[in-house]
């Protein structure tokens, strides 16, 4: 563990360090079917409505009974996870998951201080806002970490301060309390989330077991209905799951 990761929560908190841009070394082997007929879902619903948060920390979208769950360990620091989110998101939620025969799942998967910041602020909300909470984070990642470089003092600062002080003033240093703000998480809800140290030690500890349980040593790292995938960018996955059914 870093010592920023060693200040970004109290010890003796152990988070799995993520390798940005990482990912799985060998495949469990390919799965492949015969095209997938849609499921419709409920009546005056779309499936891209229904989400829910998983006992493995993670969030959940689409049809919960999907034949295909493509599952992604992520960090919302990492730069192969944003160009995944800008490339990939839009088709695979409009092509596949709603559809019902894709569900997708998104498990954070924690790095260092700011990471936690913007995953427990995208987790502040309803399980329904966290996927395009985490798309809109990772479009502006690179301006949270100039503004993080611009105000070199107040970052010290707040990684210096108590626990429960700690991550609201890294949110604001970073430009986050109003960015959430903006999309519908109040600032009174992201300072009741950040000072809540035992949920934010729930969700590292939550994140450090998942990633141990499933030897993910960088992200963003995919599984296919338990199968780990090679490919960790859209132009690659697509074909994998169209080979699987969702054609």
């Amino acid at each position: 563990m870093t010592s920023t990761l060693r200040f970004a929560l109290a010890a003796p908190l152990a988070l799995a360090l993520a390798a940005c841009g990482g990912g799985a070394e060998e495949t469990t082997g390919a799965i492949e079917g015969e095209a997938i007929a849609a499921i419709p879902a409920p009546e005056g619903s779309s499936w891209l409505e229904v989400a829910s948060k998983t006992d493995e920390g993670g969030y959940i979208i689409g049809n919960p009974d999907a034949p295909l769950k493509l599952v992604e360990y992520a960090s919302h620091t990492c730069g192969a996870c944003a160009y995944f989110a800008e490339t990939g998101a839009d088709p695979l939620l409009n092509n596949y998951v709603q559809s019902g025969v894709v569900s997708f799942e998104i498990r954070p998967f924690l790095r260092d201080p700011l990471d936690v910041t913007i995953s427990t602020l995208a987790q502040c909300g309803a399980p329904e806002s966290f996927h395009a909470l985490s798309d809109q984070a990772w479009a502006s990642l690179e301006q949270f970490g100039q503004n993080l470089q611009s105000n070199g003092a107040a970052y010290e600062a707040a990684m210096q301060a108590p626990p429960e002080q700690r991550f609201v003033s890294l949110a604001q240093t970073a430009g986050l309390i109003d960015f959430f703000a903006a999309r519908g998480l109040s600032a009174d809800q992201a300072r009741a989330c950040l000072t809540d140290t035992d949920n934010i030690t729930q969700i590292a500890n939550t994140s450090s077991e998942a990633g141990t349980a499933n030897n993910i040593t960088g992200t963003p790292t995919f599984f296919l209905n338990g199968r780990r995938l090679e490919e960790n960018q859209w132009q690659g996955i697509e074909p994998i799951l169209q080979a699987a059914g969702a054609r």
